[in-house]
């Protein structure tokens, strides 16, 4: 009877410690969230001499009006306000744009009810695409705080007259930790993937360029590049001349990571082209994201944020991203890419 009691008392004294040895291990965890979302041609109505816009006008083709214009606001506030929710209510707290025609529509869209309690702050340049979209970034300054920012001009070899979208950087305190974020679009496949390829290479090596800068300043910079690449993570532009790779176990010295890689492979896209998903919209990223032990802002998930409502339902379309205009007609939906976002944590003891 007293070995029993013993061995009782033993077990329970060896249930105690591992009880205590978990909750020693246990942490909370600070979240960030970054993300990036092409808005598929936000353009206001008025008429600017300087930029191609005269689709988007009343008289345009697309008669675009204020009724319309004010629905694309309120889809685009509503999409915005519900990415990452399923990790933290404050949702993303910097989101790359694509596909915004000047500052004007984004400061319109802050202000949408959807989104305006959040606060969000405006980075942006004018950029020369003959389209006359640009890229942006809006940010919670609850959770980031700007520094600096900048615009740089993608140059293509042998072709003077080549015009697309700037890239943008933007530094600054991530919740008081240094990071920078490149919002980017690369030029378009128009013309064919091939014929067209130069302009994407152009666009990779400035990229490259960009971060190395900051690297060489800071060999532990946390650069977040994102946007859309109109490549995807297996094409060449990105796997050789970003040197961005999708196996996290075998980076090189000077690789960057895709978490996109592994999603695209899955088959699971942010954009459809001849009914195939791919992901074209990326978050790529330098390897101090990547230690593992969260002391600082790490990386852990990357996800496409494809919820039900913002699919198209039903027909030969079913699934694909629910846009605004198809075939030449309105459709009222939202855009037709996915957003993406990418989860960042940090142990807090």
């Amino acid at each position: 009877m007293k070995n029993k009691t013993l061995s009782a008392v033993l077990i329970l004294i060896g249930c105690l410690f591992l009880n205590f040895a978990n909750a020693q291990n246990q942490h909370a965890y600070k979240i960030g969230l970054v993300g990036f979302y092409n808005l598929e041609n936000l353009f206001d109505t008025i008429d600017d001499p300087n930029i191609n816009d005269e689709e988007f006008l009343p008289n345009g083709g697309n008669q675009w009006n204020t009724e319309k214009y004010m629905s694309k606001l309120h889809n685009m506030a509503y999409a915005i306000s519900t990415i990452g929710l399923d990790y933290t209510p404050d949702g993303v707290a910097v989101l790359g744009v694509s596909e915004i025609e000047n500052r004007n529509v984004l400061e319109d869209l802050v202000m949408q009810p959807e989104i305006k309690d959040r606060n969000y702050q405006i980075v942006h340049y004018d950029s020369p695409d003959r389209r006359g979209v640009d890229v942006g970034l809006l940010y919670n300054p609850k959770y980031f705080k700007v520094t600096a920012t900048k615009s740089y001009r993608t140059v293509v070899p042998d072709q003077p007259e080549f015009l697309t979208r700037d890239q943008l950087l933007v530094s600054g305190l991530f919740d008081g930790e240094m990071m920078h974020f490149i919002v980017m679009h690369w030029p378009s496949r128009y013309g064919g993937e091939k014929r067209s390829l130069p302009g994407r290479v152009a666009a990779a090596n400035l990229c490259r360029h960009i971060t190395d800068s900051l690297l060489a300043d800071d060999p532990n910079a946390k650069v977040i590049m994102m946007g859309d690449f109109n490549d995807y993570p297996t094409n060449k532009s990105i796997t050789k001349y970003l040197r961005a790779n999708g196996d996290r176990k075998h980076l090189k010295e000077g690789d960057y990571y895709n978490p996109m890689y592994e999603l695209h492979q899955n088959g699971i896209g942010t954009n459809y082209y001849r009914d195939v998903p791919g992901v074209l919209d990326q978050t790529i990223m330098t390897q101090a994201f990547l230690p593992g032990d969260f002391s600082t802002y790490q990386f852990k998930h990357a996800k496409v944020h494809n919820k039900e409502f913002l699919k198209q339902h039903g027909g030969r379309y079913n699934g694909f991203p629910f846009r605004t205009f198809g075939s030449g007609a309105w459709m009222g939906g939202y855009s037709d890419h996915f957003p993406v976002y990418v989860v960042l944590l940090k142990k807090v003891e």
